[in-house]
């Protein structure tokens, strides 16, 4: 009994690490391995980088990209980490900080003519959105 009531006072702990009075709260969600080259999702991100995450959610909900579809998904992550972690207020939410870094890039091949064969590169990422509250 005395042990669930440390590991609740811990994790109570945890969330409030280092915060200070005045200092701004964020919200973070991060993907690993998206199979998806960098290149193609930070097209995607620097659309609504800085934006409000609602704003956001609309603008990627329509744009005719495949690379939407994850960054709609961790975008709703981080709202509610936000909301449910933080207890941060969700109208006032927007984007500070968003990028994708390259993962592990597997190798293949690909037969070619004459009995040769090609390299064939499959990327992945990992996308990291963070969201705070307007001031």
């Amino acid at each position: 009994m005395e042990k669930e009531r440390l590991k609740i006072k811990n994790q109570k702990e945890k969330l409030s690490i280092n915060k200070k009075e005045g200092e701004k709260k964020e919200a973070k969600a991060i993907a690993r391995f998206i199979h998806m080259t960098p290149r193609k999702l930070r097209l995607v991100l620097n659309v609504i980088r800085g934006k409000d995450a609602f704003k956001a959610l609309s603008i990627l909900k329509f744009i005719p990209k495949r690379a939407s579809r994850p960054l709609e998904k961790i975008l709703k992550s981080a709202i509610a980490n936000a909301e449910n972690n933080l207890k941060l207020n969700s109208d006032k939410l927007f984007i500070s900080q968003a990028y994708v870094d390259q993962g592990p890039t597997m190798k293949r091949f690909m037969p070619r003519a004459m009995g040769r064969a090609s390299l064939i590169h499959k990327r992945t990422s990992h996308i990291t959105i963070v969201v705070s509250e307007k001031i």
